[in-house]
C-alpha cells in the first residue's frame, strides 16, 4: 500500500514536469512547412522564420568551421616546429658522428705505409 501511494505521489510530481518539457519542445526553431498556411501574413511569417533559422544555422556552421580550421592551422604550425627541431637534432647527430669517425683519408694514409713497407721489403729483397 505504501509503495502504491509513493508511486502515485511520484507520478503526480513528475507529470507536470513531463508536460512542461513537451510544451517547450514546440518552441524549438526549425524548418517548417509553410505551404499549408492559407493566410499570406502567416505564410510570410513562416518563411521569414525559416530564413532566420537557416541564416543562424549557416552562421554557426561557419563559425564552427573557422574554429576547426584555426585549430588545425595551430596544430600544423606546432608540427612544423617539431619537424624543424628534429631535423636540427639529426643534423647535430650527423655532425657528431662525422667528428667521432676517423677520416677516410687518414685510414688510407695509415694503411699506405704498411703496404709501402711491404712493397719496400719486396723491392729490397728483389734487388739483393
Amino acid at each position: 500500500m505504501k509503495v502504491r501511494n509513493a508511486l502515485m505521489m511520484l507520478s503526480m510530481v513528475l507529470t507536470p514536469i513531463l508536460f512542461a518539457e513537451a510544451a517547450r519542445a514546440q518552441d524549438v526553431p526549425g524548418i517548417e512547412i509553410c505551404t499549408v498556411e492559407k493566410d499570406m501574413v502567416r505564410r510570410t511569417s513562416c518563411l521569414q522564420s525559416n530564413v532566420d533559422f537557416l541564416k543562424k544555422t549557416m552562421t554557426q556552421a561557419g563559425v564552427d568551421s573557422q574554429r576547426k580550421i584555426d585549430a588545425a592551422n595551430r596544430q600544423i604550425e606546432a608540427l612544423k616546429a617539431s619537424v624543424i627541431a628534429l631535423q636540427k637534432s639529426v643534423d647535430e647527430l650527423k655532425a657528431a658522428q662525422k667528428k667521432s669517425e676517423p677520416p677516410a683519408a687518414a685510414k688510407d694514409g695509415k694503411e699506405a705505409p704498411k703496404d709501402g713497407s711491404k712493397d719496400a721489403a719486396k723491392d729490397g729483397a728483389a734487388k739483393k
